[in-house]
């Protein structure tokens, strides 16, 4: 099953940087999950581009040096194939949230104007602002003026089924300088209710000059594959597709792009890849939060690979990270438990 038809990637300009999408697999910015971790071991793999969590750009400017310092950390400034999610509502800031982010190394700046959220969304955020077009159009402006970098957008096919005018923002984004265009297949008011419109994106590929990327229940390749053919889009965006499988893009890419096929990781490589995942996350948010926050990744290479109950329980409760990386082997590699029973 392989995607002849289109690109298999393509190149986003900026006034004094270009970066290339290549394989055009991309990896969402979901909040909690997407760390600079989980980041790092999807990119492994092989993505084309993955995102930051979303960071509110007047928060960032004005936070304290020591709290910008750990903020640049967790978007991972200067990471290759990595894009810095910001939101916003005033055009100051999220310019100025922008240059400094391409002054710590962002490579791409990604405008949300998706996120559905009651909290973002009150604060006339995220999605909220396709309502207001015109705005969100100056905002758009105010960014792309502001850094030499690509910047992207990433947003919904609409407020609602009265308002669906993705296609005239995304065309009005790219006549501003947007190099890139990512489109969640919902409504914001339906959240993530339903089934994602994949062909309903296809009304915005056909107004954009530029790339436009399928978002939206995509979890493996022959959601992947579905989703380019009824939207014909130049990619797709995969997010809990993920979860458990941080090689999942990397699967996609080959199966649709001709990308090199992943090693897919079993028995002791699997054992060693979650392991590494899991000290990582120690290193990064400190023991205490960091055994808390692995949690749900551990349970999604728990339930991928079918572990056992009784050790999995163990596993999420432990509160000594030498108890789980003594558990893993056992726990990811069920048939030592049968060997040895």
């Amino acid at each position: 099953m392989h995607r002849t038809d289109i690109a298999a990637g393509f190149c986003l300009h900026g006034a004094a940087r270009s970066v290339d999408v290549a394989p055009p697999v991309l990896l969402a910015p979901l909040a909690g999950i997407t760390d600079l971790p989980f980041r790092r071991v999807v990119a492994g793999f092989g993505a084309g581009l993955v995102v930051s969590e979303m960071v509110a750009s007047q928060e960032m400017v004005q936070a304290k040096p020591s709290v910008r310092a750990r903020a640049r950390a967790e978007l991972g400034l200067g990471e290759a194939r990595t894009a810095v999610q910001l939101a916003g509502r005033e055009a100051h800031w999220m310019a100025e949230a922008a240059r400094m982010a391409e002054a710590g190394g962002a490579q791409v700046i990604d405008i949300n104007m998706g996120c559905p959220a009651k909290k973002v969304v009150g604060g006339m955020s995220g999605s909220a602002l396709m309502r207001e077009p015109d705005h969100a159009l100056r905002l758009i402006e105010a960014v792309v003026g502001a850094v030499g970098v690509p910047v992207t957008l990433k947003t919904r096919l609409g407020w609602d089924d009265d308002c669906l005018n993705a296609p005239d923002l995304a065309a009005r984004a790219a006549d501003a300088g947007v190099q890139m265009v990512t489109i969640h297949g919902r409504t914001r008011c339906q959240f993530y209710k339903g089934r994602a419109d994949w062909a309903a994106i296809g009304r915005v590929v056909r107004a954009c000059k530029v790339p436009v990327i399928a978002n939206g229940d995509i979890i493996d390749a022959e959601g992947a594959a579905q989703a380019l053919a009824q939207s014909g889009a130049a990619g797709v965006m995969v997010g809990r597709g993920a979860q458990g499988r941080p090689w999942r893009l990397a699967q996609i890419a080959a199966r649709l792009f001709d990308a090199p096929a992943p090693q897919m990781p079993q028995g002791a490589a699997l054992v060693a890849l979650v392991a590494a995942h899991y000290e990582a996350m120690l290193s990064f948010y400190g023991r205490d939060l960091g055994v808390r926050v692995a949690r749900k990744h551990l349970g999604w290479y728990l339930d991928e690979a079918g572990g056992a109950t009784a050790l999995r329980r163990e596993i999420l409760t432990a509160t000594d990270p030498a108890i789980v990386l003594r558990l893993l082997p056992d726990a990811l590699t069920p048939d030592r438990l049968e060997c040895a029973a």
